[in-house]
């Protein structure tokens, strides 16, 4: 039988910015409690006012619960954090570190956790402060099944997909994946307004049409369908819905050049895009074949 949470224990929640304090508000009403620690104490009390219960420190924020998120700004911090739990350990607590950290600093402290009979996960969350305060956000958590399936019932308070993404280390490691796409977008952005502004086009109408059109096809993530990385062989289904997607791809990229160009509008992620989309695809270069 899978293990789940005990309701009848507090969960505790060390740290209440702005992703922290949102996260923390959808725990409010466990059965068990809320324990709430922040180096602010102001932090505290609008938690405190709904009947949390507030602490000076993370360890004794922590002592007796079931779980433990943490949500602070860096490793150094979450070292911190969890030493001080550690100093009086609760068996078979769960710690879930839901800061971005590397992931050898989880791994690291979830072998100094179970040498004291407590899990360590790495929990990191996307979906921003609007999700976070929707309880939408989606949590990729690095650790044992066990582990996972303890946290899965009070993580589903404040988020709408928790995902077991492998063992330690492996939730910072698809974070890090996602916001790497997150990141390159966001230049990309950059680059399109560049040549929408030379081009005479207004960019607030072209914000509009592109939060239009990818709220329809998914942006992005639309494509992401195949379990593998690796190329894709010619009668495999993939390779005439990929090969089409690059053809496509590779038209437009290049008339973007083109208009670059004329604009005298430096495109660098485009003509790098240009070069590789399709052997990112896995189904090869149209341009080259």
């Amino acid at each position: 039988m899978t293990e789940q949470t005990d309701k009848t224990r507090p969960v505790a929640f060390v740290g209440l910015g702005m992703m922290g304090a949102s996260m923390a508000d959808k725990l409010v009403s466990w059965p068990g409690g809320l324990r709430v620690c922040d180096v602010n104490p102001d932090a505290m009390a609008p938690f405190t006012d709904k009947g949390a219960t507030g602490f000076a420190s993370a360890g004794e924020a922590a002592r007796g619960a079931a779980v433990v998120s943490i949500v602070v700004l860096n490793d150094e911090q979450v070292r911190s954090v969890v030493a001080d739990i550690l100093a009086d350990p609760t068996p078979d607590q769960v710690i879930a570190v839901h800061s971005t950290i590397h992931p050898h600093t989880a791994i690291d402290l979830a072998e100094m956790c179970a040498a004291q009979g407590v899990s360590l996960i790495d929990a990191p969350v996307s979906g921003g402060a609007a999700a976070s305060r929707e309880g939408r956000l989606a949590v990729m958590i690095g650790g044992t099944e066990k582990a996972y399936a303890a946290v899965s019932e009070p993580f589903g308070s404040f988020a709408e997909l928790v995902i077991h993404a492998g063992p330690i280390g492996s939730g910072t490691k698809m974070k890090l994946a996602r916001n790497l796409l997150h990141f390159i977008s966001f230049t990309a952005v950059t680059e399109s307004q560049r040549l929408a502004e030379a081009a005479g086009v207004s960019l607030v109408d072209l914000g509009k049409v592109v939060r239009h059109t990818d709220s329809i096809t998914g942006g992005a993530g639309s494509i992401m369908l195949r379990d593998t990385a690796a190329p894709i062989a010619p009668d495999d289904f993939w390779h005439g819905v990929f090969t089409h997607v690059r053809n496509l791809g590779e038209k437009d990229l290049s008339l973007a050049l083109a208009l670059g160009d004329e604009l005298g509008v430096g495109l660098p992620l485009t003509a790098l895009a240009y070069d590789n989309l399709g052997i990112g695809l896995g189904v090869g270069a149209g341009h080259d074949e």
